[in-house]
């Protein structure tokens, strides 16, 4: 065999050896450890994790009460909201995530993100909120009675029309579909848009964002969930267990993909050659490549279709945010709320949350 052979197969060998390695080191997960007692003596109850795994790795246990720092406010918790990034890195699933979230156990313990309460401290060099006010936003932490963040951050006064329950519902969810819909999919007054998932936490909030924007929204759903969608905004449904979004020959500017059970280029069959469809969520599962497969595709068939086709992650900030809040406060912006439970139920709102037939936003309320 000449050298050159010889060294090239040795690279391919140390490159299969280094993604063995990293693929088994990001799926090792550890076995869960007795919790420590909290040394603290001003403590609060939350929800936490120690191990990946099911909901059943979920803890309701005391642990001490955070302090704000000086650009910080202290929000005592009323309601938070329960989105499938929760259970993805309760599962730590895909493995990829374990990356950022923490090889073998979590780097961080607290669970939850979008929060509504009342501020209840703020550090000396706040000058945006007072002791007093409601709030609402996104911060790691939130299924817990209290929970510190920057005062620049994804934080808001909560409309005086909406409850602590309806504002919880809000940061996630009604970010990802105002990103989705005005960054990424460029919607236009009077376009046709498809909202395919439009009964689920993102979906909801798509329809009445795009009719917001001016457009003329086509929701994709089940039977249980037509006359909820239409109410919320839609200017009509498509019943997937009864007609094929993708083999009807109508065309569209714009598709807000939730569920992700057709192919890129059945979605894109449906598009306008201007057209655009966004990929925001999936229905694929596995702990490898599961949710990851759209993305991944989408990089491949993009540069060769006429309409675009895009994946992205939304990002929490304080504009999108306060834009949200001013939504709901003309009243073009109504959570759509399904079940709810006490913060020491957090595991079974996780596990429902999971079920993927959640309408609209489950809730964990925090007394």
């Amino acid at each position: 065999m000449k050298l050159r052979y010889k060294i090239l197969n040795s690279i391919l060998a140390v490159f299969v050896l280094l993604i063995g390695s990293v693929a088994i080191a990001i799926g090792y997960t550890e076995d869960c450890e007795p919790a420590a007692a909290t040394a603290s003596k001003n403590t609060m109850k939350a929800v936490i994790y120690r191990c990946y795994g099911g909901p059943e790795v979920l803890e309701y246990v005391n642990v001490a009460k955070p302090t704000p720092l000086d650009d910080e406010v202290l929000v005592k918790v009323h309601a938070a909201g329960v989105n499938p990034l929760d259970w993805h890195y309760m599962r730590g699933a895909p493995y990829v995530m374990r990356l950022i979230s923490g090889i073998g156990a979590p780097n961080r313990q607290t669970m939850g993100v979008d929060f509504a309460g009342v501020v209840e401290a703020v550090g000396k060099d706040v000058t945006k909120f007072k002791v007093g006010d409601s709030v609402f936003g996104g911060r790691s932490g939130a299924f817990g009675e209290y929970l510190t963040m920057p005062e620049t951050k994804a934080i808001a006064q909560i409309p005086a029309n909406m409850t602590y329950e309806q504002a919880a519902a809000v940061p996630i969810a009604a970010i990802t579909a105002l990103q989705a819909l005005r960054n990424m999919g460029e919607v236009e007054a009077g376009e046709k848009v498809l909202i395919n998932g439009a009964s689920g936490g993102v979906g909801t909030y798509a329809v009445q964002i795009a009719k917001y924007y001016g457009a003329d929204v086509t929701a994709v759903n089940s039977t249980r969930n037509v006359a909820m969608v239409l109410g919320i905004g839609a200017d009509r449904v498509i019943d997937y267990k009864k007609d094929d979004y993708t083999t009807q020959d109508i065309k569209y500017d714009l598709v807000i993909d939730m569920v992700g059970n057709h192919s890129l280029t059945k979605n894109a069959d449906v598009l306008k050659p201007t057209g655009r469809l966004v990929n925001v969520g999936s229905i694929d599962k596995g702990n490898w490549i599961g949710p990851l497969i759209k993305p991944i595709q989408t990089i491949f068939i993009n540069p060769i279709t006429d309409p675009e086709i895009v994946g992205f992650v939304a990002t929490m900030n304080q504009k999108d945010i306060e834009i949200l809040a001013k939504m709901m406060e003309e009243g073009k912006l109504t959570p759509v709320l399904d079940k709810s439970y006490p913060l020491a139920e957090t595991a079974d709102a996780v596990a429902y949350s999971e079920t993927g037939r959640a309408r609209g936003k489950i809730i964990v309320t925090v007394k």
